[in-house]
């Protein structure tokens, strides 16, 4: 039977082309979405982009009937705006005026006249109020990424014989076709479909404790080049960080992009920016001009635009995890470190007067072509998965992109685990020649003893 998908506003600032996605179903928005769209046009961050998007998208649609009455899609579905429905009986206790509890009167109406009805919202509030008046209701996804739990994550237990483990530290190189890994439905060891650049801890099936490291090149496994490699004074202190030093350190005409995925503590960031300034300070190969570190919580929009101040100083504050991070590479010496706070931040202003490092919002990579830089954004699983594939679009040649984040700290409303920027990322560049990613454990957090047991517990 067909359905009516009601469309929440949340829903088309997160993908403005969600209209044509539903086939030959029906599309209704509610008259009080392009009230809040048209309040939103004019900010300058991606709500309003997007918001500007629908707008265009609905202004050509209209011009093949009218919008009260219904316009036929590409699918063989209608689209209309919904503008009526006011007398429909919703809990006396909500508030009309307000754009949820609107759309859930409109839902409900639409229902009673006998349509099969489908509110699509981002809002999960929406949707559990929705629940309640017996509306049907779904989230709403751009493209399909599994559920966490079964997300790729760059690395794979196997096990080999004690011979083949043998042939592979003599030889450097092992065939695919002699690991299996343990399968924990059938529990029983099958072989499987290796994902090429997918990291490998290879262990000996009479002694789990006899293991080594390697990748799948797409053609056989290889060890690993750079795990035991000392970074500005830190060494990899478990097998997460030893994959993440691999895909940091390999070049970026192999692997412009690594993918980090993990909980805090695990020194993703620590990591990015000790690589990078290897690279750019000590190696001196002029690879890379320069660190470029973004965060997404940065959108230099109308609230930040009145701050006082040049746009450094502006998202300073947003930056300082990053601080944090350089006063540990600066000086390594965690005894001395912090007896004279003046001259390790004189240190680290001189990387950013030297524009050794330069932080920007995200928002102004648009359009840009970013060349021989090493790029590290910070906290990816805030961005959406459009924002995502803008940032990737812009690196140039010679540039090497480090998107790093926890998806289980994500701080905008509208995304989770299965729509955010990081995982759709992860998921579409799974077995891309180019891209390097790996997902730290919670045991590998180093922070410190209470972030480990933080990590683990909570």
């Amino acid at each position: 039977m067909k359905k009516t998908y009601v469309l929440d506003t949340n829903v088309l600032l997160y993908f403005p082309g969600a209209i044509l996605t539903f086939g030959d179903n029906d599309v209704v928005i509610p008259e009080v979405v392009l009230e809040e769209l048209d309040n939103l046009k004019k900010i300058n961050n991606d709500l309003g982009l997007n918001a500007r998007h629908v707008a265009r998208l609905l202004d050509k649609l209209r011009k093949g009937g009218k919008l009260s009455e219904g316009i036929t899609l590409e699918g063989g579905g209608k689209l209309r705006v919904e503008t009526n429905h006011y007398d429909t009986q919703i809990p006396q206790s909500w508030d009309i005026a307000k754009p949820d509890n609107r759309i859930i009167q409109v839902c409900k109406a639409l229902k009673e006249k006998g349509e099969k009805v489908c509110l699509i919202t981002k809002d999960i509030f929406e949707r559990i109020k929705a629940d309640t008046v017996d509306i049907e209701v779904e989230d709403f996804y751009e493209e399909v990424v599994p559920d966490q739990t079964s997300q790729y994550t760059g690395r794979l237990d196997v096990y080999v014989s004690n011979e083949d483990l043998d042939k592979f530290f003599r030889e450097k190189s092992l065939d695919s076709s002699v690991v299996k890994y343990y399968d924990d439905v059938s529990q029983s060891y099958l072989k499987p479909e290796l994902i090429i650049n997918e990291f490998l801890i290879i262990h000996s099936n009479i002694n789990d404790k006899q293991t080594a490291l390697g990748r799948f090149n797409g053609k056989k496994i290889v060890p690993l080049y750079y795990k035991e490699t000392n970074i500005m004074g830190l060494n990899p202190r478990n097998v997460g960080q030893k994959f993440m030093i691999e895909s940091l350190s390999t070049s970026a005409e192999i692997a412009p992009l690594v993918i980090i995925k993990g909980p805090a503590g695990t020194a993703k960031t620590l990591f990015s920016l000790a690589v990078g300034l290897q690279k750019i300070i000590e190696e001196q190969s002029g690879k890379y001009r320069r660190i470029l570190v973004c965060r997404p919580n940065v959108t230099m929009d109308e609230e930040i635009g009145y701050l006082p101040g040049s746009e450094q100083e502006k998202i300073a504050p947003f930056m300082r995890p990053i601080y944090d991070n350089l006063e540990i590479l600066i000086d390594s010496d965690e005894v001395e470190r912090y007896k004279n706070e003046k001259e390790l931040n004189d240190k680290i202003e001189e990387l950013f007067e030297r524009r050794i490092i330069t932080t920007e919002a995200v928002a102004y990579l648009r359009g840009r072509s970013i060349v021989k830089n090493w790029v590290i954004i910070d906290e990816a699983q805030n961005l959406t998965p459009k924002q995502v594939k803008a940032i990737i679009t812009r690196i140039g040649e010679g540039s090497k992109l480090i998107l790093i984040g926890d998806p289980d700290q994500i701080d905008q409303p509208f995304l989770d685990s299965r729509s955010n920027g990081l995982c759709y990322a992860s998921e579409k560049m799974k077995g891309s020649q180019l891209c390097y990613q790996v997902t730290l454990k919670y045991d590998e957090c180093e922070r410190s003893v209470l972030a480990f047991e933080g990590a683990k517990r909570l």
